[in-house]
């Protein structure tokens, strides 16, 4: 099915991307990353008709394209940070790994999955059989147990 899918859909793909990135290099990486991400879902796209499959397509390419506009962005924002010559006393005793931790497994791998490695809650509910509304709760669980842990 996803050889069915990228023979009908790669070149109208690339060109849709090539009109939003304006680099046909680009273009390719986002097509490539959507049929990736295709392989993954392969048993969502079963179940999808021929237009709800095309349209999937389209949605998780734009929605690639708009995690790396923002991962572009906030890169561009932490380079053009002021440099620190003193950290604040507070967040220099404690490692990432020491305060990832002090969550609790479940907390942590979200966590970690979210906001270090990019996916959102829905796609971690899917990935975890857990409702988008429950990933929420427990990242904003782990966030107000770091909070507590660096005001300690």
């Amino acid at each position: 099915m996803i050889e069915e899918l990228y023979e009908t859909y790669y070149e109208e793909l690339i060109r849709w991307c090539l009109a939003m990135t304006q680099s046909r290099a680009a273009a390719e990486d986002l097509v490539q990353d959507t049929f990736l991400k295709a392989m993954k879902h392969c048993y969502i796209l079963e179940e999808l008709g021929e237009k709800q499959r095309r349209s999937w397509l389209y949605q998780t390419a734009k929605n690639l394209y708009i995690d790396r506009l923002r991962r572009a962005a906030f890169e561009l924002a932490v380079e053009t940070l002021p440099e620190q010559e003193e950290e604040d006393a507070a967040y220099s005793a404690y490692s990432n790994e020491e305060l990832l931790s002090k969550l609790p497994k479940e907390e942590r791998v979200l966590f970690v999955m979210r906001y270090l490695e990019g996916y959102n809650s829905k796609e971690l509910g899917e990935l975890f059989s857990l409702p988008p509304g429950t990933v929420r709760s427990r990242l904003s669980s782990a966030r107000k147990r770091l909070k507590e842990e660096l005001e300690v």
